[in-house]
């Protein structure tokens, strides 16, 4: 300011000397006041950082130093558990007697220590003259030379170290292998067998090192801390227990030194270690100095959160949108008063309307048939009191915009709100129209189906007939043929009564088979139709007896011996007698005719056996055979051996085994075959036994 200013001047420019100073003076305290919070708040916090680093270090240094005297503790332990092992091992030393005294002392002396493998007695050039292992362990294995030789080299080394040391001795660990393919590393300990001054032998224990943590140290160490047996260069031997995950480190050891050998004992973890803030208080002023920060982060997670939940859902409305608009079924919802609320595409392509001429559109919808108006009414009323179950179709009939009707199948369930309330209905809507013309379709496919299937019924009866025909009628043939030889035989005029008599029995036989093949007639005719036959309780053998005339006649022919084995006290059959005689009568056929090109004996075996109820059945059943010795059955025929019109003959139809299959299983029996020893094929089939 210039002095040589006039008074008045100086008067007008004094107040704004006096604002500035002012400010000036306010912005120097707030300056001196931010400062002191500032340095007390620094202090308070140097203060505080200073306290909970002296409480961590000091629960660090305590952590450390009680693992130490665990250590400590455990490796006192140790030296005093292998002192007492040793005094026991004098104890067997002094057991009178000879090998097996000495093996069941060993046994009771390794049942009272875990840590042992096995307990060896050497002669003095380390001979095993008996051993004894724990029944603890699997027993010691040796997979190869090379670790046989080693625990051989570990005992040696024991005993040479023993005998140099006037007493007992341990070598260096080693790994072996068990039984189970499992290893570990053990431990050999030698003890001189002394006789006054004269050496007689050795006892060598095997220590198992894991063992020796677990069973001599105990769940006191190492339930809270790892313990583990080292190398002195740290190299780890055995190990028991694991420490926390995430828990800081706290590593103590301590040399275990044994005659002859010398371990390393190291204990990690044990303890969790300790809190960032230990003190109480301590903590409480910095949880109180960090909660706004805390606030903070939490609301911007939050904001996050919100962000993230919104995108989710606006993807998840997308993903509904596509997938309602993909929907070929209509969907249709309307509140309790019957407006619609909402469709989606395929709706209103089903009815030609769109979404904004239907929403909002109350009763009677657009899309009602004029003529079924009181019907839907009357639906709606009955479901809006509760009395329709949910999601229960009913048919129905809606009608396009241009006019034209189509079925519809409508499923409705309710709305209800995540309160539990409800608002209306959800509706699937779904076009009948393609399913009608599918069934019309269907219908006339159906029909011309069972025209055919008659046709082929039919056509069956026929094959069928022809093929089990041929049997009686081949018998009322050679009957008849054998009738006309005997009068035809010279002497015949002088031998008129045995003739006569032969003849009689001829025709009585075929007239027996003619009425075989009526009955045949009427079984094959009610086998087509599936229809039910007389069925009636029949002993086993009197189903043998009616074909062994017509079996005789046959294996006559083909030089066949027939043997029939069936018990005479076997429980009757439930069965319809003359379908299961032609059964049986077409294995047999089959049976003689496989042999009928085998050289040497041709043996036809028919057999009938009792055998239990299988599961799921409730009544025992007998077992019906029918063994040859011919050629057998190859891979390939047994594949399609019950297939029909399947056969290896020139002349056969290849119906005879599918009828038989077929009649056994109608009578709830199944059919079977297998390999005849030495030679030759077996069919068997059951027939349950009936009820008395």
């Amino acid at each position: 300011m210039d002095a040589s200013a006039p008074p008045a001047d100086r008067r007008a420019l004094a107040p704004g000397r006096v604002s500035l100073s002012l400010a000036l003076r306010w912005l120097r305290s707030v300056w001196r006041r931010w400062m002191l919070w500032g340095l007390l708040s620094l202090l308070v916090l140097v203060v505080l950082g200073v306290l909970v680093w002296l409480a961590r270090g000091h629960e660090i240094d305590q952590v450390q130093r009680a693992l130490e005297r665990d250590n400590a503790d455990a490796l006192q332990v140790l030296r005093n558990g292998f002192a007492l092992n040793v005094q026991d091992l004098h104890g067997l030393s002094a057991i009178p007697g000879g090998e097996d005294e000495w093996r069941t002392a060993a046994h009771k002396l390794l049942e009272n220590h875990r840590e042992w493998l096995r307990l060896e007695w050497r002669s003095p050039t380390l001979g095993v003259l008996a051993m004894s292992d724990s029944p603890y362990y699997p027993r010691l294995g040796a997979v190869d030379e090379r670790l046989r030789g080693e625990a051989d080299m570990g005992a040696a080394q024991a005993c040479t170290s023993a005998r140099n040391l006037g007493g007992p001795a341990y070598a260096p660990s080693h790994f072996v292998t068990r039984d189970n393919g499992v290893g570990e590393e053990v431990m050999a300990l030698c003890l001189p067998l002394m006789q006054g001054p004269r050496r007689v032998g050795y006892l060598v224990a095997t220590y198992s090192l894991a063992g020796v943590i677990s069973h001599m140290l105990g769940p006191q160490f190492t339930r809270r801390q790892l313990v583990a047996f080292t190398e002195l260069d740290g190299t780890r031997l055995a190990v028991v227990g694991a420490p926390r995950r995430g828990a800081r480190l706290f590593v103590t050891q301590q040399i275990l030194d044994l005659p002859g050998n010398a371990m390393m004992l190291r204990m990690e973890g044990g303890r969790p270690p300790p809190d960032v803030f230990p003190n109480v208080l301590t903590a409480l002023v910095t949880l109180l100095s960090i909660a706004l920060v805390t606030v903070l982060v939490l609301l911007v997670r939050d904001f996050r959160r919100r962000q993230l939940a919104e995108a989710g859902l606006a993807q998840a409305l997308a993903f509904r949108k596509a997938m309602e608009d993909s929907l070929v079924t209509g969907l249709r919802a309307r509140d309790l008063d019957g407006t619609i609320t909402y469709v989606n595409p395929a709706f209103c392509d089903m009815v030609g309307y769109s979404a904004q001429e239907l929403i909002g559109q109350p009763t009677p919808a657009p899309y009602w048939p004029p003529e079924n108006a009181h019907e839907f009414r009357h639906r709606q009323a009955i479901r809006r009191a509760g009395e329709m179950p949910p999601r229960e179709g009913v048919e129905s009939v809606f009608m396009r915009k241009d006019g034209t009707r189509f079925p519809v199948l409508i499923i409705e369930a309710p709305l209800i709100t995540a309160q539990g309330g409800h608002t209306g209905w959800m509706g699937a809507v779904l076009d009948l129209t393609a399913q009608r013309r599918a069934e019309e379709l269907s219908r006339a496919s159906h029909e011309r189906l069972q025209a055919s299937a008659r046709l082929a019924t039919v056509g069956e009866m026929a094959s069928l007939m022809s093929h089990e025909l041929n049997q009686p009628l081949a018998a009322i043939s050679s009957y008849a043929t054998g009738s006309l030889n005997l009068l035809d035989a010279e002497g015949a005029a002088t031998a008129r009564d045995a003739t006569m008599n032969d003849v009689r029995v001829a025709l009585s036989r075929i007239a027996e088979q003619a009425g075989r093949a009526g009955k045949v007639i009427n079984s094959v005719h009610d086998l087509v139709r599936r229809r039910t036959t007389t069925r009636h309780a029949v002993a086993p053998y009197a189903l043998f007896d009616a074909i062994l005339p017509l079996v005789h006649l046959q294996a006559h022919k083909l030089r066949v011996k027939v043997q029939l084995n069936v018990p005479p006290d076997l429980p009757d059959v439930w069965c319809e007698p003359t379908m299961i005689e032609q059964a049986l009568l077409n294995l047999a056929r089959n049976a003689m005719q496989a042999m009928a090109e085998v050289p040497g004996e041709r043996r036809l075996t028919l057999a009938a056996q009792r055998v239990p109820a299988q599961p799921g059945q409730t009544r025992d059943a007998v077992l019906f055979s029918v063994a040859d010795t011919g050629t057998g059955i190859s891979e390939e025929v047994a594949q399609a051996l019950f297939t029909p019109f399947f056969t290896t003959k020139t002349e056969g139809m290849g119906l005879g085994l599918s009828l038989c299959r077929t009649v056994v299983e109608q009578h709830g029996g199944a059919i079977a075959h297998r390999a005849h020893v030495p030679r030759g094929t077996v069919f068997s089939f059951t027939l349950p036994v009936a009820r008395r």
